[in-house]
């Protein structure tokens, strides 16, 4: 009757905590993390437990565990029979028993003790099985320092999992729970106590199962295996804190993720590799993400060169830091800018001084390139052409791509203006490898992933098919750098203002990877220009983890033709040098070339004539036409370019010389509002800018009938406008004219 009323026991101390584990993708075992009270214990199933141990406990334990009711009273009675003999006769306790000592914390020196452990014991066997007591002890037994359960002891001391155990690597650990302190499995030295142990009971079970002796028994003994596993220490650190909740997790059922242990420690080496050779410039941290764009499951987390490493901070999460991400969104802008037909790959941008209100950006280098082309606009990440391209999206620009992104962008629109292009926000690690995700594979906003089971998110398309063909094509690495060399890599540099941040982000195929160099204290270095120090980093990580490349093959929507390679244009029989391009039909601003035209040059006196009036030697000689202000631009940048000699001074080559190439007015904008500051001197002017037709040499400006000034066209007059509405327009020096009403506010 007292047998039935027993009550059930637990088989766990309401205190007993397993570590916390972090598993990747495939189950490998990623990071064991000490529990509360500074153990290693890993919860291990009983059918994942290896059966050689089972035997080799069982044999020096309790070979009678599947027979008695908790409690064995023949190993008792030769026990106590051994205490009063003075004769070593084994142990009294059952395996059951010594797992009621381990969970009730019983002290079994006395009598007393003892008959409170034997009354436990029987508890436990009446309501669980021997199986669950079995797998109970091997998951408290201790093993030794601070390893607890079988589960830990297999990786720490043997080096893997406890089903992969062999006979010898079972029996060397069966015998530490009889004396954890004493056989404790050392580095280094003599271990004389486990190795008499082992060796003792390796030679009553060959005996018994009939294995032949093998000089190799005697000799063997366990070594302790350092390191514990910690890999992605951040990543670890990060998901325990958000299952925290979560008793499953203390309950030893591991947090299985997205990461690929391969692909992690593969990051993680290139990136302590490359930190260790460039220590001696300053470089001394790094953070590195991989994602798989399909599925935007992060594959590899590397928060910090070195977690441990305090004069770096190195605790500190680089994934989730923000910072100022330089250049590295002017793909975006481009691939937007191409999106509404503003621009195609070839199209000629203007790199030149520009004034956009008050903000006068500056290229990295302080030069400007000129007229340049978009796609090498980009490539060579020219400031001018972003913050121009920036200005002309359509609402809300660059920043609402970024806000619908999930980019966290904390101000308004207003507060970083036209300095977002140029690193004027700050980003996260994760957030800019979304953005790349969303370029390399589907267009929609996407987070990144960390387990496989992971929520999905409603995605919004954000950029089309044909748009980030053309952005990945404009960002594929070029022929002429050696360090660069991977043609199937497309990739952006970004680098923050002063020199604090290099970024790098690139495409492989199916994966993305963003690199982090800098100090988490926010120290600048001259060294962090990223096309210098991330950029390699990128490739040899890259090199490092040998990626499947993935063929690109141009979308439906693309289409390839022949460019003039002087204006990106299509081609006339005049353009002497082609390149091949693709373009958006019906979208992409693509015209036939009006820069290279065939003119007659009279040969005595080399000026050009509107006609051939069959009186005159005269020559056919094909020249380029550029507007004044991209011509200026070209005489700045030095680039020499191949103008027309000047016409004849005859009334029918004036009238023949684009009678129908009006101004176009460039600033001020039609329908703007413009507000200026009546407090700043500075913030009083509007500049006054006109593209012209070729041979345009002076252009005049009217506000309604008061006349403003008059300048090159290259160069813009500064108008001090006042309150009201105007009516602004400009004169060519040819009688051509054109006109734009705008709206002017004063504000104190």
């Amino acid at each position: 009757m007292i047998w039935l009323l027993l009550p059930r026991p637990e088989l766990y101390p309401s205190e007993f905590r397993f570590s916390r584990t972090l598993e990747d993708r495939n189950g490998r075992l990623l990071h064991l993390a000490l529990t509360p009270d500074g153990k290693y214990s890993r919860f291990t199933p009983r059918q994942e437990i290896s059966p050689a141990l089972i035997e080799a406990t069982l044999t020096l334990e309790d070979r009678h565990f599947h027979e008695h009711p908790g409690v064995n009273p023949l190993s008792l009675l030769r026990a106590a029979w051994g205490v009063v003999s003075g004769s070593a006769k084994g142990g009294g306790s059952t395996i059951t028993m010594q797992l009621a000592r381990l969970r009730y914390g019983l002290h079994t020196r006395t009598p007393w003790g003892k008959a409170w452990q034997m009354f436990r014991a029987v508890q436990m066997e009446r309501h669980h099985t021997k199986d669950e007591i079995l797998e109970a002890y091997l998951n408290q037994a201790p093993y030794g320092g601070n390893v607890e359960g079988v589960g830990a002891a297999s990786l720490l001391w043997c080096g893997k999992p406890a089903r992969e155990l062999t006979m010898r690597e079972a029996v060397a650990l069966s015998v530490l729970p009889q004396s954890p302190t004493t056989r404790r499995p050392r580095a280094s030295g003599e271990n004389a106590s486990l190795a008499t142990a082992q060796h003792r009971l390796w030679e009553r079970l060959r005996e018994e199962r009939g294995f032949p002796a093998d000089p190799l028994d005697a000799a063997f003994t366990l070594r302790q295996l350092q390191p514990v596993p910690r890999e992605a220490p951040h990543l670890a650190r990060r998901l325990f804190a958000e299952k925290a909740a979560d008793d499953r997790i203390s309950s030893g059922v591991p947090v299985r993720c997205t990461l690929n242990a391969e692909r992690q420690r593969g990051v993680e080496q290139a990136v302590n590799d490359y930190v260790a050779r460039k220590r001696e410039v300053g470089i001394t941290n790094a953070c590195a993400l991989l994602v798989h764009a399909p599925t935007r499951e992060v594959l590899a987390y590397v928060g910090s060169g070195r977690f441990l490493d305090s004069t770096i901070q190195g605790q500190v999460d680089g994934v989730m830091a923000r910072r100022s991400p330089g250049s590295a969104l002017k793909p975006f802008i481009y691939a937007l800018a191409m999106q509404e037909g503003l621009i195609h790959p070839h199209t000629l941008l203007r790199d030149g001084r520009m004034a956009f209100g008050s903000y006068n950006p500056e290229n990295f280098d302080r030069h400007f390139a000129g007229p340049i082309s978009a796609q090498d606009a980009l490539y060579h990440s020219r400031n001018i052409p972003a913050v121009t391209l920036a200005q002309r999206l359509a609402a809300p620009g660059l920043y609402g791509f970024l806000k619908d992104a999930s980019v966290a962008l904390p101000r308004p629109a207003e507060f970083y203006g036209l300095a977002l292009p140029l690193g004027g926000g700050e980003v996260s690690m994760e957030e800019l490898a979304e953005l790349y995700a969303l370029l390399a594979n589907d267009g929609c906003t996407r987070r990144v992933q960390y387990f496989k089971d992971g929520a999905a998110m409603t995605a919004k398309s954000l950029l089309t098919t044909e748009a980030r063909y053309l952005t990945r094509e404009m960002l594929r690495t070029r022929e002429g750098e050696p360090a660069l060399d991977d043609p199937a890599v497309t990739w952006k540099t970004g680098t923050s203002h002063g020199f604090r941040d290099a970024w790098a982000a690139g495409i492989r195929g199916d994966y993305v990877l963003v690199v982090w160099i800098g100090n988490f204290n926010g120290k600048a270095n001259p060294a962090f220009i990223a096309r210098e120090c991330a950029a390699p980093l990128l490739f040899e990580t890259f090199r490092h983890l040998r990626l499947p490349m993935k063929r690109e093959t141009p979308p439906a929507g693309i289409e390839q033709v022949e460019l003039c390679a002087v204006s990106g244009q299509l081609p006339t029989p005049h353009c002497q040098h082609r390149v091949p391009g693709g373009f958006i039909p019906g979208v992409s601003p693509i015209t036939p070339c009006d820069i290279h035209r065939e003119v007659l040059v009279d040969a005595a006196t080399g000026l050009r004539v509107a006609r051939d009036d069959g009186k005159r030697d005269l020559k056919r000689e094909v020249y380029e036409f550029w507007p004044p202000d991209l011509l200026e631009m070209f005489k700045l940048a030095g680039v020499p370019r191949k103008t027309p000699p000047p016409l004849e001074p005859s009334a029918e080559a004036l009238v023949s010389a684009d009678a129908a190439a009006v101004p176009k007015i460039v600033s001020p904008r039609a329908a703007l509002i413009y507000t200026l500051q009546a407090s700043d001197a500075k913030r009083q002017a509007i500049p006054l800018r006109a593209d012209t037709a070729p041979g345009v040499n002076r252009v005049f400006w009217f506000a309604g009938s008061r006349f403003l000034g008059a300048s090159d066209p290259a160069t813009p007059v500064m108008w001090a406008a006042s309150a009201g509405k105007w009516r602004v327009h400009v004169l060519d020096d040819h009688g051509r004219s054109a006109a734009v009403e705008v709206r002017v506010e004063m504000v104190p």
